[in-house]
């Protein structure tokens, strides 16, 4: 059997596949401080025998959480003399050109606990002068006096030769051993000295509260007994080993939402899609991520707390291209000062959770507008819901201030929510210079089958899936995962004036990085597969586009082929080429992947009956205004494949209610997912 678990802000999600196919899945809810304990939890509420574990895979908020609450440490960096400022300094361009009150983000090392070292190599990796051990030495002292418990090394052009950096971490190790510390060239050898620096200082700031995670979470999972190995999920897409996690922990910051979105490809190609938006709709967030061609769009210009008023903060560390929100089932609705209704981005969180759940929640938020509307049944959830108390927090917060009604109040929660969400797949998809109307949605999370209908019906968009285990479908995209890494180097060299030799010999570079870590990691030499691409430009530009490449030995024909290829997609990014320019390779990108065995997807087995035997209930329901209609109700787990809905009517399991609307067909295929389609 493999189990993969995933935390969520408000829920704790496990799903399991046996050998034979078999899913299970489970819920409940996340247990913060400690979040482990909600492992331990869900574990036991699904009755999962520990000693049949061959695969454990877990996602995690830890990281990002720890990032975004300023929870780390206290950390120091230790730089090139000179470059002390780098880290303030920053980047001149603003997301909000004319907003004169416009404040940098506050670095996350104060100028007092940042110094600098004399040393220093030029721009191809050659030394210009040694490092001095007597600025590392008084560094070291200062910081024990300041507390600090975390060093970041980053130095000049370390991308291209790492020899100094390593020196001062063992020079480090050796005086005060009991400190975490990290060097930029073991997170990223990529070029651009602030985002590099920035990347080193979050992951030195997180590494103490990930090493007390991953060790805490081992010990338990030790004590329960349970078997086979152990991963966690990474930003990329795949997954590492526990002891990699702590050591580089910054790769685990979308631990959690990629593995959705590598979910949501992977059932694109199972059945027939190949071109998706995935969406997931938790109890604290919604997230989006555009899929062309099965192939998961993955950036290293990855930041966080970036929106349009705050340049965030950079992670230069492969991540699943990712829109995120604060707008998910626990999102409260709230009056801003102009007598606007909002939703989010703060969340009711899981305690004391929405108003439904009965755990002191008083203020209203998407799940109870879903329950007032009729949306979600008090049968479903875990506690005996007051709905007076429900009824009476939406009336007095929202519906008073704005002269509603309750049911008023409710639908207008939702349109806000839903119009916040819309706005999100706008940025993932129409903004990016792709028509939503291309593609299919994929919707996932405890919130996503509820809006999906709906954002699809705004959107264009024909086909809507809604998984198996909807509401758990993150961490069943885990459970597909393989073992991965990715290898940049910044190497900027003309295309055409380099030799072959020189190309081939930047893979082998990568090649021998990347096989000596899986083999260390007990992968099998069958089991290792590479992908390659560049990141090019024309001569004279500052960024660049991805290429995907063939792999190597190159040849003279394939460096031709590669060079057509960016000519082609330059033009599809921006509309234009230049053939006759001379082109650059800035970036080698090699991603190394240890292939799994993946757990084979069973098909249902529910015997065919008539559709009004699936019904469970009549149930009134506000799809719009305050007007209340009859919506037949299904129970998911009556419904056979082939079975065929006309809308409007609600398809609903334990952990997730599906709805779909008047001119819109929903249709079991054989795997249980539900198929909406929209008419015309």
């Amino acid at each position: 059997m493999r189990v993969s678990t995933d935390i969520g802000g408000t829920f704790t999600d496990l799903t399991a596949i046996a050998r034979d196919g078999t899913v299970l899945f489970g819920k409940s809810h996340s247990t913060p401080p400690n979040f482990e304990q909600g492992i331990l939890n869900v574990l036991e509420s699904s009755n999962i025998n520990h000693a049949e574990i061959e695969s454990f895979v877990h996602g995690t908020t830890t990281i990002i959480n720890a990032l975004t609450e300023r929870k780390g440490v206290t950390t120091a960096l230790l730089t090139t003399k000179g470059f002390r400022d780098v880290l303030e300094i920053a980047r001149s361009n603003r997301p909000d050109l004319f907003n004169i009150g416009f404040a940098k983000p506050e670095p996350f090392v104060p100028r007092h606990l940042r110094r600098e070292v004399e040393e220093r190599t030029d721009y191809k990796g050659r030394e210009i002068t040694p490092v001095c051990t007597r600025d590392i030495d008084a560094a070291v002292e200062y910081f024990k006096s300041e507390g600090v418990k975390a060093i970041a090394v980053c130095f000049l052009h370390s991308y291209a030769n790492s020899a100094h950096e390593d020196e001062t971490v063992a020079h480090v190790r050796k005086i005060w051993p009991e400190v975490h510390i990290t060097n930029s060239a073991a997170i990223t050898k990529e070029w651009r000295e602030y985002e590099r620096t920035s990347t080193t200082v979050l992951n030195a700031y997180v590494m103490p509260v990930a090493s007390v995670y991953v060790n805490s979470l081992e010990e338990k999972l030790c004590d329960a007994r349970l078997g086979g190995r152990k991963f966690i999920m990474q930003s990329n897409g795949g997954a590492t080993t526990f002891a990699q996690a702590k050591q580089t922990p910054i790769h685990m910051v979308e631990s959690g939402p990629v593995a959705g979105v590598f979910g949501a490809a992977l059932l694109g190609e199972m059945i027939g899609l190949s071109n998706i938006i995935a969406l997931d709709v938790g109890g604290t967030t919604a997230k989006c991520s555009l899929i062309t061609d099965n192939r998961v769009n993955i950036i290293t210009n990855y930041k966080i707390e970036h929106n349009d008023r705050n340049a965030g903060y950079p992670i230069m560390a492969p991540v699943v291209d990712i829109v995120e929100i604060g707008n998910g089932g626990g999102s409260i609705a709230w009056i801003d000062e102009t007598g606007s209704l909002k939703v989010g981005p703060k969340s009711a969180g899981a305690v004391p959770g929405p108003v439904a759940y009965g755990r002191g929640g008083t203020m209203p938020t998407t799940t109870d507008a879903c329950l007032l509307t009729g949306r979600l049944s008090p049968a479903n959830f875990d506690n005996d819901v007051d709905l007076g108390k429900v009824e009476e927090a939406v009336a007095s917060k929202v519906g008073a201030p704005l002269s509603l009604n309750t049911a008023e109040a409710a639908s207008g929660i939702i349109r806000v929510a839903e119009s916040n969400m819309l706005n999100a797949l706008k940025l993932i998809s129409v903004r990016k210079g792709h028509d939503p109307r291309d593609f299919s949605l994929i919707a996932f999370g405890g919130g996503g089958p509820m809006h999906c209908a709906s954002l699809a019906a705004e959107l264009g968009i024909k086909t809507v899936v809604v998984p198996v285990a909807a509401a758990v479908f993150s961490a069943w995209g885990m459970m597909m995962t393989d073992l991965r890494h990715d290898y940049l180097k910044t190497s900027i060299c003309r295309t055409l004036d380099v030799t072959l030799d020189f190309l081939n010999n930047e893979w082998q570079q990568l090649e021998d990085a990347a096989h000596a870590q899986l083999l260390a990691e007990e992968v099998a030499d069958a089991a290792i597969v590479m992908e390659y691409s560049v990141d090019m430009r024309y001569m004279g530009q500052e960024h660049t586009v991805k290429v995907s490449a063939p792999p190597a030995p190159w040849s003279s024909e394939q460096r031709q082929t590669i060079i057509d290829k960016f000519h082609s997609s330059h033009e599809k990014n921006y509309t234009f080429k230049l053939p006759e320019t001379p082109t650059e390779i800035v970036n080698f990108h090699l991603t190394a992947f240890g292939k799994t065995e993946k757990p084979t997807v069973k098909e249902i087995d529910v015997p065919q009956t008539v559709l009004q035997d699936c019904v469970t209930e009549e149930r009134k329901v506000c799809l719009t205004g305050d007007t209340f209609m009859n919506v037949p109700v299904y129970d998911r787990q009556k419904l056979w494949a082939g079975a065929v809905l006309k809308g409007p009517g609600i398809v609903e399991e334990v952990s997730a209610s599906t709805l779909f609307y008047a001119g819109q067909t929903l249709q079991v295929d054989k795997y249980g997912n539900l198929i909406i389609t929209l008419e015309g």
